[in-house]
């Protein structure tokens, strides 16, 4: 069995700021699927989250919408370099999110990490399985 595309579902409290955080850090919108209730942004073209307005998101799951200072999920996204990596968290940071801890190089793979505006945690990582330690 092979995924061929994966919908992350993530509660959020106002879904025009959200729409704008993660446009003005690059990403683009599938406005098919968006609406005043939810939006999805294009991770690639096999990956994208719906950000659902918390009512909405309730719909959906008869649990609780986890308070802003819980963490249910941390979103691991990789990308093609490190500049990029700090590229995508320097940006989200401008743009309101906070960086929870400082980036790490651990040779083979290096990531850098943020919280963004709704509170849910992002890893963005780089890398390269070639330079795996094989000790």
């Amino acid at each position: 069995m092979k995924i061929n595309q994966i919908f992350v579902n993530l509660p959020v409290k106002d879904i025009q700021k959200t729409k704008e955080f993660w446009t003005n850090i690059g990403f683009s919108i599938n406005e098919q699927i968006s609406d005043e209730k939810a939006v999805c942004i294009v991770m690639s073209d096999n990956i994208q989250v719906m950000f659902l307005e918390e009512e909405f998101f309730q719909t959906f799951s008869e649990r609780p919408v986890p308070k802003g200072d819980t963490t249910q999920v941390l979103v691991a996204i990789g990308l093609d370099s490190r500049e990029e990596v700090d590229q995508v968290v320097n940006a989200a940071v401008a743009n309101g999110a906070y960086q929870h801890e400082e980036a790490q190089d651990h040779g083979w793979m290096y990531q850098n990490s943020f919280w963004d505006i709704n509170g849910h945690g992002w890893n963005v990582i780089f890398a390269d399985p070639s330079q795996i330690p094989t000790e």
